[in-house]
């Protein structure tokens, strides 16, 4: 049985080197302004879309209105879900945050990320 390979839209092997574009402060900051780079790689229907994201230190309060599945390249930050538990998420790591979730994210360490929305 022979496999075909599947060519990808987007391959990225270095996510250190691309360029970002500058998004600006970080809308859902609570305290000084967070400034917030990224780059869009994929879009599809509807919210689906797949990035980079980068994001200075600070304080900050979420709503999502869609999934989105996180795996940090660089940088900590901890994440307290409304009326749950706390978790730290660093380099290495992975989480996803369902449609709904909200909770703040208390950024320690610059950090840089993908994101799928979904």
């Amino acid at each position: 049985m022979t496999h075909s390979a599947i060519t990808p839209t987007v391959l990225v092997s270095d996510v250190q080197s691309i360029e970002l574009e500058d998004w600006g402060p970080l809308p859902e900051g609570t305290g000084e302004p967070m400034a917030t780079a990224g780059k869009k790689l994929w879009t599809g229907d509807n919210d689906l879309e797949v990035g980079l994201w980068k994001c200075a230190p600070g304080p900050s309060r979420w709503v999502f209105e869609t999934h989105e599945s996180i795996t940090m390249f660089a940088g900590r930050m901890t994440v307290t879900e409304d009326g749950g538990a706390s978790y730290e998420i660093k380099a290495g790591d992975s989480a996803v945050f369902p449609k709904g979730w909200s909770g703040t994210w208390d950024i320690h360490d610059e950090v840089f990320k993908i994101y799928t929305a979904f």
